[in-house]
């Protein structure tokens, strides 16, 4: 298959980093499988030592295995401080990007169900580039806007480099699932929040995604909030004030981007209702935007999906969703 591929080639890579014992049975550190620093596909978002709000010297993330069939690799990193993005250019790039945030309850981030499993419908087929994010997870930190500061700097820099990437620096969007969908409606909101940077000619630019994709995402902090991203990000005990501030249907405005919705109904990890008020909220503010709910398909699925399911169809309706964008810049 095309993911074993991909991951046979990552194998290939330097050594660079040195991952902590696996927490689970079954699972195995895997550092070598991602690109080393300086690599083509390997985009550091801020130079070394620079990362605002973190020590010079970053830690050492942790890279983990958790599937035993190399056709279907599963890995997630997390005890990310130096933040860093991987890219999948096709062989004819039609000028549209996604900067891909996936998931994993803000305690891990899934690199290869919510990442590289996109590349045949998305790169290989649709000509998209995809640039996947590495971000920082809140652990260890009192920092509630890591994530969001990521997600910012990561879009600056794609636009940077959209000439040399053959991109049209208004077809640039942001794609993200559960977790990572709480990240990407974080960016979509909040793109314009003021957050540390360094000063430099990408800080300048702006972190707007043109487009908005969201699978299964975790959006609400109140009564349908998913428990352990809530806990992970707000503590134990948020106040009101907090889950509202952190609830992304209290944050929609008319400059919210136009947003493609994907859900499934049977799914009892991120209840369908965060979806459903997103939507919702979306509409009352004259957003452009779509909705596809399936009734089955669970939580998690990405693109591996049984044949015959219905939801496999969403990859198809996302890129002539995305064509379809006739984007202008926000006002």
């Amino acid at each position: 298959m095309r993911c074993a591929l991909l991951m046979s080639l990552l194998a290939g890579c330097l050594l660079t980093t040195v991952a902590s014992p696996p927490a689970q049975a079954g699972e195995r550190p895997v550092p070598q499988t991602e690109p080393a620093p300086g690599t083509p596909t390997r985009i550091e978002l801020w130079p070394a030592g620079k990362v605002p709000g973190e020590p010079k010297r970053a830690t050492a993330p942790n890279v983990i295995e958790r599937s035993a069939d190399p056709a279907l690799p599963d890995r997630y990193i997390d005890n990310v401080s130096a933040p860093y993005l991987v890219a999948y250019r096709p062989a004819k790039p039609n000028g549209t990007a996604l900067l891909v945030i996936p998931g994993g309850g803000y305690q891990r981030i899934v690199l290869d169900k919510e990442g590289t499993a996109l590349v045949p419908a998305f790169v290989e087929q649709g000509g998209v580039t995809l640039f996947v994010l590495r971000y920082r997870l809140p652990a260890g930190r009192e920092d509630r806007q890591a994530a969001l500061a990521d997600a910012q700097r990561a879009m600056r820099v794609i636009r940077a480099g959209a000439v040399k990437w053959q991109l049209d620096p208004t077809r640039i969007g942001v794609i993200g699932f559960s977790a990572g969908g709480h990240v990407a409606a974080r960016l979509g909101n909040g793109y314009a929040t003021a957050l540390p940077g360094i000063g430099d000619a990408t800080d300048a630019l702006s972190a707007r995604p043109d487009f908005a994709l969201l699978l299964y995402p975790v959006i609400d902090m109140g009564r349908h909030a998913h428990s352990g991203s809530r806990t992970r990000l707000l503590g134990a005990h948020p106040t009101p004030a907090l889950e509202q501030q952190y609830s992304m249907q209290a944050q929609v405005s008319a400059q919210t981007p136009p947003t493609f919705l994907v859900h499934a109904q049977d799914d009892d990890v991120v209840s369908v209702h965060n979806s459903l008020l997103y939507y919702q909220a979306l509409l009352a503010a004259g957003v452009p935007s779509e909705m596809h709910l399936f009734a089955h398909g669970g939580h998690g699925f990405g693109v591996r999906l049984p044949p015959a399911a219905l939801a496999t169809q969403w990859p198809t309706l996302a890129l002539r969703w995305t064509q379809a964008q006739n984007v202008e810049e926000a006002p």
